[in-house]
């Protein structure tokens, strides 16, 4: 073993430390996310900002992965110290509360006040269930109200739950490994991201022009299971800033090949865990009190929708500054009067205290 990974700690030793990064992080990533979609929202187009040129991803794509590396591998131990019932409350009361506050929110409050529509027509309108239903049962993001944001690039208000989807399938992929009883073998996990390492590599080689949506079908997967396996593999995985940095290093090496996008996920999602857990990336951490993250992701589109809505001739930067105060507001009362009491009731269902440490906030 290199001398450089003899020497840095297990993450087995960095779970047990006192301090970690994760809850700052999830916050930085959510608004990395916001600051991302400042250009979309306003130009209508996706790939309109720098760091989409340079790496062939957005800072919002960027965020959205660290949040899969995150969750993949709190939300395996989540289910490997709590059993499948534990786990089932514990991720649905953390997901659904909020998502469905949020949802009758922006379509009730939000869509009532900025449709064009008359607001008995608005909330009469088959459109508007339609949305409802749609965003809760399939964490549709395309979907547009009545009236509303009719002259933005892009009309529909919630437009990051399609990231849910992912996430809820793996969910799902971590409760039946869990009940098979493979979620504790470091073969079945290593063997889980290998294939799906393979399968993205081959989609670039042999589909390079594939539609976006089967590399998202890979790539959120990846991350998430390299996450879990980096979990199981807790007693022997090493957590090296030189080892995170060569990763990068290896991807950057190979831009343009189809090696590329493989490297930068596992790389980056490497380099995230990295920075929740190492030791030196969290002797001097801060902890903030509230955990934002979630509610930051879901309200800061709909609120840099209506803010171009209201101000049109205001370029992204301009709008920059106050989405992230309105979205940092709007994800505070969604923590104190939504998310802080469904984890209290979570707590009490199990009998116990819950840890922040395990329990990840949904991208």
């Amino acid at each position: 073993m290199p001398a450089f990974l003899a020497e840095a700690p297990t993450l087995s030793t960095a779970i047990g430390q006192e301090r970690n990064n994760f809850t700052l992080i999830r916050l930085l990533l959510a608004l990395a996310v916001v600051v991302s979609h400042a250009f979309s929202v306003t130009t209508g187009e996706v790939m309109d900002e720098p760091l989409a040129a340079l790496t062939g991803f957005t800072l919002g794509e960027h965020a959205v992965n660290g949040f899969f590396a995150i969750s993949g591998f709190l939300v395996t131990m989540s289910f490997d110290r709590r059993g499948w019932r534990d786990y089932a409350l514990a991720r649905t009361l953390r997901i659904a509360p909020g998502l469905i506050v949020a949802t009758l929110a922006v379509s009730l409050l939000l869509g009532g006040a900025m449709t064009r529509l008359p607001l008995t027509d608005y909330l009469q309108s088959e459109e508007l269930r339609r949305f409802i239903g749609a965003t809760l049962s399939r964490f549709k993001s395309n979907i547009a109200l009545p009236g509303v944001f009719e002259d933005n690039p892009f009309r529909f208000p919630m437009g990051t739950v399609w990231t849910l989807k992912y996430e809820v399938l793996c969910y799902a992929g971590v409760f039946v490994l869990g009940l098979a009883g493979l979620l504790r073998s470091r073969a079945a996990s290593l063997a889980l991201v290998a294939g799906l390492a393979v399968a993205l590599v081959g989609l670039d080689l042999f589909r390079p022009g594939a539609p976006k949506g089967m590399e998202t079908a890979l790539r959120l997967p990846l991350i998430f299971a390299f996450g879990g396996a980096l979990y199981v593999w807790r007693s022997r995985a090493r957590l090296s800033g030189a080892l995170a940095l060569a990763l990068l290093a290896a991807a950057a090496l190979g831009h343009g090949t189809f090696l590329y996008k493989t490297l930068l996920f596992l790389g980056s999602a490497y380099g995230i865990l990295w920075l929740a857990l190492a030791p030196a990336a969290t002797r001097f951490g801060w902890e903030p009190g509230p955990d934002l993250s979630y509610g930051t992701y879901l309200y800061g589109w709909p609120v840099q929708q209506a803010l171009h809505a209201l101000v049109p001739a205001a370029g992204a930067l301009a709008l920059l500054g106050p989405s992230i105060v309105l979205s940092l507001l709007v994800a505070a009362i969604s923590w104190y009067a939504v998310e802080k009491p469904a984890l209290a009731l979570k707590a009490k269902a199990l009998g116990r205290r819950t840890l922040k440490t395990i329990e990840p906030a949904a991208p």
